[in-house]
């Protein structure tokens, strides 16, 4: 298996099959040996049929974790090999039902001596490895039912490249980036408002000038994102995180969480308690981004702008970045 050595863990799936196709094969030998007349794929519907009776092809497939179509396909292989048939006297007869046949039930008898000497050799094997295959199995199922391989890589791809990724303080050279990205992503899901102009074409007196600040994200020294903080004159938030944008080509790279934790850092650095922001529910991805911050959802607070559908604030006393 030096092959394995070379590509380590990113042939996983590849190695898995090998050693089912392996397993399979051996199952195979073994139906034959103990004259069953089985094949091995079809041993989980011949187990939930043996065990409780008629069943319909969708309630297999929901037991066994298989799709109604692969189900379908092993049902008329094994109605074929005379072990079950289909349309049995029911008293819905809108119900596909199948059923073991006589020659199916008599095969569940010489199984029994097979069960038995599969699942001692299985123990013994169990036994005789450091490692308990079968409860290794358990719990890599529910850690993928949890978060599935791919969802894993994507955050693992969004660490990785995060370490490319620069938050620093703006400066007039990023004047356009701010105005570019900002006027690009309001004006794709939205239109512009009469307090997006302002804070656009003014940032330094409209945001910095007032207390505030804003953050630029760079991916590879090329400005991709940028967000601020405006500091508000109210009674229960002392700053807004506003003006989040992340260009196009470098979302998916964490970036929008980064500018979000420097903001956040900020206001609570400025003796900031509670820091507030505005949004709209189609922006999914955005909202999943604020609740990770530890923003919650609020209501009732005073809004300029006609998008904003939903408003959010965080307490910075507990946020640690």
């Amino acid at each position: 298996m030096d092959f394995f050595s070379r590509t380590g863990k990113m042939a996983l799936g590849s190695r898995l099959r090998l050693l089912t196709a392996r397993l399979t094969d051996d199952a195979a030998t073994i139906y034959d040996v103990y004259e069953i007349g089985l094949k091995p794929k079809w041993f989980p519907v011949f187990f939930v049929l043996s065990e409780e009776g008629e069943k319909t092809i969708t309630e297999i497939a929901g037991e066994i974790g298989h799709s109604q179509p692969s189900v379908s396909k092993i049902v008329r292989e094994m109605t074929a090999a005379g072990l079950i048939s289909e349309n049995n006297d029911t008293e819905d007869k809108r119900r596909n039902v199948v059923a073991l046949t006589p020659e199916g039930i008599e095969a569940t008898a010489r199984i029994k001596e097979q069960y038995s000497d599969v699942n001692a050799a299985v123990e013994d094997m169990i036994a005789s490895s450091r490692h308990n295959l079968w409860e290794a199995i358990e719990e890599w199922e529910y850690l993928l039912d949890r978060k599935s391989l791919y969802q894993r890589v994507e955050e693992q791809r969004k660490i990785r490249e995060s370490k490319k990724v620069r938050i620093v303080p703006y400066s007039e050279q990023y004047r356009a980036t701010f105005k570019t990205l900002n006027e690009e992503w309001i004006s794709t899901y939205f239109e512009m408002e009469e307090a997006d102009y302002k804070a656009l074409h003014d940032p330094e007196g409209y945001i910095i000038d007032k207390g505030g600040s804003i953050f630029v994200a760079l991916y590879d020294n090329e400005p991709v994102g940028v967000c601020a903080l405006i500091r508000m004159q109210d009674p229960a938030y002392d700053f807004e995180m506003a003006k989040m944008a992340v260009s196009p080509v470098a979302r998916g790279k964490n970036i929008g969480f980064l500018l979000g934790q420097a903001v956040m850092r900020k206001a609570k650095e400025l003796g900031g308690k509670q820091i507030y922001l505005e949004s709209n529910t189609v922006l999914k991805p955005a909202i999943g981004l604020y609740r990770k911050l530890g923003f919650r959802k609020i209501a009732g607070h005073f809004t300029p702008y006609k998008r904003c559908n939903i408003q959010m604030a965080a307490d910075l006393h507990t946020f640690a970045d």
